[in-house]
């Protein structure tokens, strides 16, 4: 087989990752609640990383602070003083900066939903929480009433939407299990109904990054990846099923590579240029040539004349399909074991590798 002079498998690395970081975004969320309200332990319970706790921040007003951490694609804007009497000045503060990001043309920039916290422990909504959602609003900003340190609810969660009634709904959460006198543990709960809330709101070019911000529901991350499968597949068929010899064994790298970029930035994995390539050297190491022999086989049929060429390109294209489908179902399984074990917080680079070449290495044996 013929590489082009052309080909540089290290350019088509880097691209493949700019392109999977871009279309994955950078989705911005509004925090709010009066101090104690149990903010930071929501966070850390959602969102990958310890973020409340390790993320950097930044103030964007007197009241209000951005945290963003490296290779995650979040930023939590968490705004207090909510329980101060004279109010008004952090709601213009808070304001003035949804109107100023609003205004740009890059969506990343934009707060794209806001929870209000209340905990179900005060029995109360304050008017600062009324005008807040009020504001929030009326600039277009969805906004999730989500009940903290839900115990009894007595009828607070409707007193919450009946006096709050343009949010779009009211969640109880317990971020953390707590345990009551006599030894009676009550679990957390709740929070994966925040995150169904959530992604119903996030913008569609966003929902990618929001689940891969979030640790509680799995079967959101493997969904979305498995759309990018789909998607890549199809794009594989497309080229293996052009009548020209071998051009589909370097065509398909590509596409197969910047969809392991996708299923890794879904997964909300810290990927790099070196990672990547780490990733696509251990399906080698662990696969042999298996992979690349199906590629070759294909390609020779596309060398019968006439006819030879159609069924070489047709045989190609299911041959695609099957590869590239395995090839994103093994890295969604890799991903998912290691998500398990380690409760939902990203595994490290080696991790990852080291399992992606251990199930390659197995598929192989299966197939020969």
């Amino acid at each position: 087989m013929t590489v082009p002079e052309d080909f540089n498998f290290e350019d088509v690395v880097k691209k493949s990752l700019n392109e999977a970081l871009r279309e994955r975004g950078h989705v911005n969320i509004l925090i709010a609640g009066r101090t104690g309200v149990g903010k930071s332990t929501l966070i850390n319970a959602v969102f990958q990383g310890n973020f409340a706790t390790t993320g950097q921040g930044r103030p964007v007003s007197k009241e209000t602070r951005e945290y963003k951490k490296e290779g995650i694609p979040l930023s939590i804007f968490d705004t207090r003083g909510l329980e101060m009497a004279d109010f008004s000045e952090t709601l213009g503060e808070l304001e003035k900066i949804v109107s100023e990001r609003a205004r740009t043309n890059d969506s990343n920039q934009h707060i794209h939903v806001a929870w209000v916290c209340i905990s179900e422990g005060s029995r109360r909504v304050e008017r600062a929480e009324e005008e807040l959602v009020k504001m929030l609003e009326d600039r277009n900003i969805p906004v999730i009433a989500v009940i903290t340190k839900a115990n009894a609810d007595k009828g607070f969660r409707t007193e919450v939407i009946k006096l709050l009634p343009t949010v779009r709904n009211a969640v109880r959460v317990r971020a953390i299990e707590e345990e009551l006198d006599g030894g009676i543990v009550l679990p957390s709960m709740g929070l994966r109904d925040l995150i169904d809330l959530t992604m119903q709101v996030v913008p569609e070019g966003l929902k990618r990054a929001f689940t891969a911000v979030q640790k509680i529901d799995i079967e959101l991350k493997k969904t979305q990846s498995r759309l990018i499968v789909t998607g890549a597949a199809a794009s594989a068929a497309g080229m293996a099923a052009v009548p020209i010899p071998f051009s589909d064994a370097v065509a398909i790298v590509p596409i197969q590579v910047g969809m392991l970029a996708g299923i890794s930035a879904t997964f909300g994995l810290s990927v790099d240029k070196s990672f990547l390539t780490t990733v696509v050297g251990s399906i080698i190491a662990g696969a042999g040539g298996t992979l690349a022999g199906r590629a070759i086989a294909s390609g020779l049929l596309k060398l019968i004349p006439g006819a030879g060429s159609v069924a070489g390109g047709a045989i190609a294209a299911g041959t695609a399909i099957a590869l590239t489908t395995t090839l994103g179902e093994i890295y969604i399984k890799v991903i998912e074991m290691l998500f398990t074990q380690n409760n939902g917080e990203q595994p490290t680079q080696t991790e990852v590798a080291d399992a992606f070449k251990k199930e390659c290495s197995q598929l192989a044996i299966r197939k020969n």
